[in-house]
């Protein structure tokens, strides 16, 4: 079975490789018969553990809340609310789709393509901005499946090639899934047409689309330590 994520409330992410009992040495119960469990590793998402990625328990020292902020009407009428829907930008041979609620700015459209990817412009994707084996190999690499792209009406989200289930801690950056690990919890949304077979998470504790990495680490100058 692939791994699971469960993000614990107000608590760590919980890291199971295997759903299946083990026997705990040294423990029984009141008939002398031995006990088992699943066990997983504990990943800090307040962003304060003093041995990231591992969680140290200082979420519950700082008070972290694992629910997102509601907007109220003291906050500044000026801010951008960015919304969890996604945008096609239709082209000659090629649509690219972008849903900005989960984007984790690792910039790696922008920085690899920025004929197409351009910041401060409206509207920010050129879809006829660069041949479409460029296109298709920067939508690629979006670790947050923010970005995706159709041909002829197909849609292609995920790699051809099924992955290894894997989380990689990016440096002072969110964990990057991959490989279709599941996310498991109640109140987890996926943004709109986005992948589910990779994504990325929070770990700076900043994020306003918990557990979804927003990019906020770079605001708050998140560092992993």
């Amino acid at each position: 079975m692939k791994p699971i994520i469960k993000p614990l409330p107000n608590g760590p992410y919980y890291l199971i490789n295997d759903l299946e009992p083990k026997i705990v040495n040294n423990l029984l119960n009141s008939k002398g018969e031995p006990l088992g469990t699943i066990a997983g590793v504990a990943l800090c998402r307040c962003g304060e553990s003093k041995n990231k990625p591992f969680c140290d328990g200082t979420h519950s020292i700082i008070g972290f809340s694992s629910k997102n902020k509601t907007a109220d009407k003291n906050d500044n009428a000026n801010r951008i609310v960015i919304r969890n829907i996604r945008r096609d930008y239709p082209g000659k041979v090629i649509t690219i789709h972008d849903n900005r609620k989960i984007c984790s700015h690792a910039a790696e459209c922008v920085n690899n393509l920025s004929s197409v990817f351009k910041l401060g412009s409206r509207p920010w994707i050129d879809p006829d901005g660069a041949k479409m084996d460029d296109i298709i190999n920067t939508v690629r690499k979006c670790p947050s499946g923010a970005l995706s792209y159709s041909i002829d009406g197909v849609e292609y989200r995920d790699p051809k090639d099924q992955r290894n289930p894997t989380v990689m801690v990016l440096k002072n950056g969110p964990y990057h899934i991959t490989g279709g690990i599941e996310l498991f919890g109640e109140d987890i949304q996926f943004g709109q047409g986005t992948s589910k077979e990779h994504y990325t998470l929070c770990r700076c504790g900043a994020s306003e689309n918990k557990p979804f990495c927003d990019g906020a680490h770079r605001k708050v100058n998140f560092e992993d330590g």
